[in-house]
Order: structure tokens, then C-alpha cells, then sequence
């Protein structure tokens, strides 16, 4: 069992209790618009895992770092990590072909800035977007989501909130 935090469009923000939520997870996952190296430092100095992707604000150093799209297993679940992905139905056209063909378990994106976890019935997938946690942006509550992936199963999701 993996016990993963999931975070996006930090835009260059970390406090410490992003980090202390960090501490209690297994694997952090970022779906992107990280903003700074030392938001993504900061994540992995308190975890064994980080995996992340780049998003539209992320400049050079960190598109050196962390690809457009990950694809990974983690235990029994495929999972595919963007930052701009669109939602089920309204899949964003650079991922919508390799979605429809080659569907994951799990697909996660951010972007948005609007917290959101749905089943695809079409495709047989989770989806979800974490909102945002970072301070920039139109949200009036930063989230993240926590949650457990145990086999092929994932379960224990959980939504956490802070004001801005």
C-alpha cells in the first residue's frame, strides 16, 4: 500500500504544512505549474518519492527536471500525471487520441485550479485534479488531495482545504 499526495499549480508556493502533509505520505505527486525549483527542493527533502510534471508556467530549469506527461504504475494502477489535460468528455486535444487508445486507471492534470475527481464510465478511469495549493489564482480555498492506492484499488481520498 501507498499512502500519495497529490498537489498542483503551486505557482512557486510551500509552507510548512504542505510539507508536514508531505512527511505522512509514501509518494508526493505535483501535476504541475510548480513555479520554482525550490518548491520541488523543498518536497524532496521530506520524501523518499517525488514524481511531477511540467506545467504552462514552468520555465527551463524545471522542464529540465520533470517531463510534460508521466506514466507510471504504482502498485497495480496505471497511472498518467499532466498539468493540462482537460477532464472526462473535454479531454484536452494534445492528450485526447493516446486517452482514448490507451486509457490509464488513473489520470490526473491540473491547470484549472478547480478541485475535481470523477469517474469516466466511457474509459473505465479515475480522474482527478487536485485544485490548486499555491497562493496565485482565482481560488478562495487551496486544496490537495490524499489518498491510498492498495493493489489496484484507491481508496481513503481525502480533500484538504486551507484558506487562502
Amino acid at each position: 500500500m501507498r499512502k500519495i499526495l497529490l498537489l498542483s499549480d503551486t505557482h512557486s508556493y510551500i509552507d510548512e504544512r504542505i510539507l508536514e502533509y508531505a512527511s505522512g505520505a509514501d509518494e508526493v505527486w505535483h501535476a504541475g505549474d510548480i513555479g520554482d525549483t525550490k518548491v520541488s527542493d523543498a518536497l524532496k527533502g521530506v520524501i523518499p518519492v517525488f514524481r511531477a510534471v511540467y506545467g504552462n508556467i514552468d520555465g527551463a530549469e524545471i522542464r529540465k527536471e520533470f517531463p510534460l506527461n508521466q506514466r507510471f504504475l504504482c502498485e497495480k494502477v496505471d497511472v498518467w500525471m499532466t498539468h493540462i489535460g482537460g477532464y472526462p468528455g473535454k479531454y484536452a486535444p494534445s492528450i485526447r487520441e493516446e486517452i482514448y487508445k490507451n486509457p490509464p486507471g488513473l489520470f490526473i492534470c491540473g491547470h484549472s485550479h478547480i478541485l475535481k475527481v470523477m469517474n469516466d464510465k466511457k474509459l473505465r478511469l479515475l480522474h482527478m485534479n487536485p485544485g490548486a495549493v499555491g497562493l496565485y489564482g482565482f481560488h478562495n480555498v487551496r486544496t490537495m488531495l490524499r489518498f491510498e492506492i492498495n493493489e489496484d484499488s484507491i481508496q481513503n481520498l481525502e480533500v484538504v482545504e486551507f484558506q487562502r
